[in-house]
This record gives structure tokens, sequence and C-alpha cells, in this order.
């Protein structure tokens, strides 16, 4: 029975595990203020680093 609808099934075990996958990275997602404030913040840091070498 299990032969018949193996691809089906797979098929479903590959939705459910990419649906967790999605909404684990959308839970988890850093909020676009946090990382605008990190990107700056390495930004200025390089900045520094750059200017003390010359």
């Amino acid at each position: 029975m299990i032969a018949k609808y193996w691809k089906k099934i797979g098929l479903i075990i590959l939705i459910v595990a990419c649906v967790f996958n999605v909404m684990s990275k959308l839970v988890n997602k850093v909020s676009l203020n946090q990382e605008m404030i990190s990107s700056a913040i390495y930004s200025m840091q390089h900045n520094e680093e750059e200017n003390n070498k010359n």
C-alpha cells in the first residue's frame, strides 16, 4: 500500500518541511531597524580601521 502512494507521501513531507522552514525564518527575522543599526556600526568600525592604517 505504501509503495502505491510513496510519491504523494514524499511530496507532503517536503511541503511540510518547507512550510516549517519558512515559518521559522519569519519568526526569527531581524527587524529592518536593527539591521540598519548593525550595518551602520559595522561601516563606522570599518572606516575607523581604514583611517588608522593610513
